[in-house]
C-alpha cells in the first residue's frame, strides 16, 4: 500500500444500524482531519445525505458531500460510484480521507473491487471497511433462521425456497469488516453484549477487530487509520453468492416508495401514524422529514423493526415546501397504497 494514497473507509450495515450517527459523530470529532463523503442510499429521496449536510461540520462542507440516490452502489459501480469518486479527486483542496456510506441493502464487496479500477488504484486504498450492526436487533433474532422451523417446512416441502435475502446480506456485509461495531449498546446488557458478538463473529472473517458503541460515539482514531489495503484481499471475503459459484447480486427481494406526509400537529401525533404502519405492514426501514405545526424546523424520523426515532434539525429552508417525505423500504409485495395513506394522515 502506497503511503501517498488517500485512505478511504467504507461504513456498510443493513437498514436501521446506525450508520449516519456514527459518521456523523465522526464529523463533529475529526480531529482536524479533512473529509470527503459519498452517501449512497436506496430510493430517491437522500436522508442520510441531508441528515449530515445538517450537521454543519467544519470536517465536512457541503460541498465534501456527494449523494447518490439511484439505488444500492455496489450495483452502479460504473455509473455512479467511479464518476462520484473522480469528483472528489479532482477538487483543488486535497481531502485526508474519503468516507462511503453505503446503502444499507448494499453489498461492500463489488464496492470494495472498484477501488482496483485504474482510475482510482493509484490515489486512493480502502482503509478498512466498517460493519455497523445493530445490536438489539440481532438480540432479537431479525438476522437468523428459526432452525427447527426451517427442517420442519425442509421436511413438509423439499422443494420450497428457503433462502433468507436479509439474513444473506447481513452475513455477506459481516464477511466483508475488517472492523465490527456493536451499535445501540445502550439498550444492551454486558451479557446481550457478549452474546451479540459472539453470534455475528460466526460469520466474519479472520482477524476482524470488534468494539460496541452507544448513539455512534465512537473516536475518530478507532473508525479511521485501520490500513487494512482490503482491495487487495477482497476475494477471500466472498459473499453468499460467490460462494455458491453465483455472480449475479439484486435486490427484487426489497422494494422502497416515497410517501408524501401531511404536517402533523406534533411529534407525537406523527409517530403514533408510523407505529401504526410498523405494526400494520412488513416494513423494515422508514426515514424522512415531516412538517410539523408551529415548528420552523424539520421533523427527522427514523424507524428500524419497532423503534422509533424524532428529533428537530434544521429549519426549512425558503425554498422548500413543508411536505413532508418518508422513504419506506420493505420486502417484495408490501401494500404501498395502505402505508402511504395511513403516513399522509
Amino acid at each position: 500500500m502506497s503511503d501517498h494514497k488517500i485512505p478511504a473507509t467504507v461504513v456498510t450495515g443493513f437498514l436501521g444500524a446506525g450508520k449516519t450517527t456514527i459518521i456523523r459523530h465522526l464529523l463533529e470529532n475529526a480531529g482536524g482531519r479533512k473529509i470527503a463523503l459519498i452517501v449512497n442510499e436506496f430510493g430517491d429521496v437522500g436522508v442520510d445525505g441531508e441528515v449530515l449536510k445538517a450537521c454543519a461540520s467544519e470536517a465536512c462542507d457541503e460541498d465534501d458531500i456527494v449523494e447518490l440516490a439511484n439505488g444500492c452502489i455496489c450495483c452502479t459501480v460504473a455509473d455512479d460510484f467511479i464518476p462520484a469518486m473522480e469528483k472528489i479527486l479532482a477538487r483543488p483542496q486535497a481531502v485526508d480521507h474519503i468516507v462511503i456510506e453505503t446503502s444499507g441493502l448494499a453489498l461492500p464487496q463489488p464496492l470494495v473491487r472498484a477501488f482496483r479500477w485504474p482510475e482510482i488504484a493509484t490515489r486512493v486504498t480502502v482503509d478498512g471497511v466498517v460493519t455497523v450492526i445493530d445490536g438489539p436487533a440481532v438480540r432479537e433474532g431479525r438476522f437468523a433462521h428459526d432452525e427447527e422451523a426451517l427442517a420442519a417446512q425442509r421436511a413438509a416441502d423439499p422443494n420450497l425456497d428457503h433462502e433468507d435475502p436479509i439474513e444473506e446480506l447481513f452475513e455477506d456485509q459481516v464477511r466483508a469488516a475488517d472492523l465490527l461495531v456493536v451499535h445501540k449498546a445502550d439498550m444492551l446488557t454486558e451479557a446481550e453484549i457478549a452474546s451479540v458478538r459472539a453470534a455475528v463473529l460466526e460469520h466474519s472473517s479472520d482477524g476482524v477487530r470488534v468494539v460496541s458503541a452507544a448513539r455512534g460515539a465512537l473516536p475518530a482514531d478507532v473508525l479511521l487509520g485501520i490500513a487494512s489495503g482490503v482491495e487487495d484481499k477482497i476475494e477471500s471475503r466472498p459473499t453468499t453468492h460467490e460462494m455458491e459459484g453465483e455472480v449475479q447480486h439484486d435486490h427484487d427481494d426489497f422494494e422502497s416508495f416515497i410517501a408524501p406526509t401531511s404536517e402533523a400537529a406534533d411529534a407525537a401525533e406523527l409517530e403514533a401514524r408510523v407505529r401504526h404502519v410498523l405494526d400494520a405492514h412488513d416494513v423494515l426501514r422508514l426515514k424522512g422529514f415531516v412538517a410539523v405545526k408551529n415548528k420552523s424546523a424539520r421533523l427527522v424520523v427514523q424507524a428500524v423493526g419497532t423503534r422509533i426515532e424524532t428529533y428537530f434539525d434544521r429549519p426549512w429552508r425558503a425554498e422548500e415546501s413543508r411536505e413532508g417525505r418518508l422513504v419506506v423500504i420493505g420486502e417484495k409485495g408490501v401494500d404501498q397504497a395502505a402505508i402511504a395513506a395511513a403516513l399522509r394522515g
